[in-house]
């Protein structure tokens, strides 16, 4: 029988059930429903004291303000400060998370020290490692001489006491799910202390003026674990990416009150640490060779930035009864889409053969402005003749085989003069593009008319 001060929360939405039960109701999960106590949150008003209590009046304010806008931090990490509009704002709360293995730990280390060595005042708080730890990582990345205050700890009166007594620029704490709070009898990692904890931090970030970091795990799914409000009650959401075999990682922002929302920052991997790349482009395309059937390179927009990467497609005859599709780094439900264009367009048949698409150097593109790059890669592949060597493609298909035009035009073309390719395949470039500068410009405005001329070898 359950007790009358028990309810029972589901670790994975959050919604709180009277009895227990294996399914939930709300999200469907099975063996998510853990007992928890009915703890009234700090400073609730008692049930006997809420009716004759009475709210404070509240003083409206306008828009306009004298106040000057607090400057922003700058950690000394460009590609960390770029995802978050130009450096940390005093006062705001951020979220990490990845995949366990890809470089949190490693990469805010490196902000504190940075930021520390700048002469910010800042605490690195972990509940996962002890002190030594990170000193030896600290000492690996040859970061040991910054004067960054660490501690060890999981207790949430104790962190928020001593961030009370002391005066931080940046809090960073790692993370999350580890710390806990003697208010709720529940465990850490919970809903509820998840909740209760990074409601708190926040709180103190807010009336305190301390930017705060919290380092959140994910499911097995790379959703942020806990409940969905934390992501709610934070200014920032960012996710911390990479590819098992490759050594670069990517940071985005997938919430920003402050900044873009599509800006990425980009880091290789080391013995050493984590390096910023200036150049992902040249990170992406790799040695320069002479291309092969099946290959295009692609103008593509991450954030402010352009960067160059080479998608590869293969086009079999399939072994078997039913042909295979096979998508790394890009929507499978836009291949499916580019595929039925170009047989029904293009007169191109892919029914009987497996087709492979591959986006090279383990980034994912989820812009439309690469459905030309992969149906140019396409159908090298099924015609086996491949592109020029300095050509780069980019362009959105419509359905009716229509090859429409896309944003930043200038901005690609730019990217592709840096690196020295001389040749452009795209839709008509509008006039704000300007000046070519030696570079060959091949508009198309159907489908067919780039079978037409990759068939031909016409540019």
């Amino acid at each position: 029988m359950a007790r009358d001060s028990a309810l029972y929360v589901c670790q994975s939405c959050g919604s709180v059930h009277g009895k227990w039960s294996g399914q939930c109701s709300s999200c469907g999960q099975w063996n998510t429903l853990t007992e928890e106590s009915r703890s009234a949150p700090p400073g609730a008003i008692k049930p006997s004291a809420a009716a004759s209590a009475r709210g404070r009046g509240l003083q409206f304010e306008t828009l306009q303000s004298d106040t000057p806008e607090p400057p922003r931090i700058t950690t000394g990490v460009a590609e960390f400060d770029r995802v978050c509009g130009g450096g940390v704002v005093p006062g705001s709360a951020i979220l990490l998370s990845g995949d366990p293995g890809v470089g949190k730990s490693t990469l805010l280390l490196e902000v504190a020290a940075k930021a520390a060595l700048r002469g910010g005042r800042i605490a690195y708080i972990s509940g996962e490692e002890a002190v030594e730890q990170i000193r030896a990582r600290a000492k690996r990345m040859g970061l040991d001489q910054a004067p960054v205050n660490l501690a060890a700890a999981t207790a949430l009166r104790d962190i928020l006491g001593t961030l009370k007594r002391e005066q931080f620029d940046i809090v960073i704490v790692d993370s999350i799910q580890t710390l806990w709070s003697d208010v709720h009898e529940s465990g850490p990692g919970s809903i509820t202390q998840v909740r209760a904890c990074a409601g708190e931090m926040i709180r103190l970030a807010k009336t305190q003026g301390i930017a705060v970091v919290l380092v959140g795990h994910v499911t097995k799914d790379g959703q942020v674990a806990g409940p969905r409000v934390v992501e709610h009650l934070v200014d920032a959401v960012m996710t911390f990416e990479g590819e098992r075999g490759y050594p670069f990682r990517i940071l985005r922002a997938g919430k920003n009150r402050f900044g873009a929302t599509d800006e990425i920052g980009v880091f290789e991997m080391g013995d050493s640490g984590l390096r910023e790349v200036a150049n992902p482009s040249a990170l992406f395309l790799g040695e320069g060779k002479d291309r092969a059937p099946g290959a295009a390179v692609f103008a593509g927009i991450e954030g402010s930035r352009p960067v160059l990467v080479e998608i590869q497609a293969l086009v079999a005859p399939s072994a078997y009864g039913t042909p295979r599709r096979a998508v790394v780094g890009w929507d499978s439900g836009r291949l499916a889409m580019l595929l039925a264009v170009l047989e029904a367009r293009c007169g191109l048949g892919f029914g009987d053969k497996d087709v492979y698409l591959n986006v090279a150097g383990g980034l994912r593109i989820n812009e439309p402005a690469a459905d030309l790059a992969a149906a140019a890669a396409l159908i090298s592949s099924a015609l086996d003749m491949p592109l020029p060597q300095g050509c780069v493609v980019f362009g959105e298909i419509g359905l009716s085989g229509e090859v429409r035009s896309v944003g930043r035009a200038e901005a690609r073309l730019r990217e592709a003069q840096k690196l020295g390719f001389d040749h452009l395949l795209c839709p008509p470039l509008p006039q704000s593009a300007g000046k070519t500068n030696g570079v060959k410009v091949t508009s198309a405005t159907r489908l067919t008319d780039v079978v037409e001329r990759i068939s031909q070898n016409r540019y």
